[in-house]
């Protein structure tokens, strides 16, 4: 089963690279099958990990981010994959 755990914060107006680069600096262990990182407007960050390991299991995450780097407190969410569509490919 594919559990993915998404992580998002919002960095104190004008520090969303350095709220970026903190993220992408903290390292799991074990280190997940795969991670994406993206940034958005208003100095957000968003994480998100994939693992192979049943929905209620036990598993790294990012923690908050360092003294006053966040504006307020991290979102987090889990989600269990339901299947993986190829653009193109017949559905079914």
């Amino acid at each position: 089963m594919t559990v993915a755990l998404m992580w998002e914060a919002r960095a104190v107006p004008g520090r969303g690279a350095e709220l970026l680069d903190w993220a992408r600096e903290q390292r799991l262990s074990p280190e997940p099958l795969r991670r994406e990182t993206f940034s958005a407007p208003q100095d957000r960050v968003l994480v998100v990990t994939w693992w192979d390991a049943p929905y209620a299991a036990e598993l790294p995450e990012l923690p908050e981010p360092e003294g006053e780097l966040g504006m307020r407190a991290v979102h987090r969410w889990r989600f269990e994959s339901v299947g993986v569509e190829t653009p193109g490919a017949e559905v079914g």
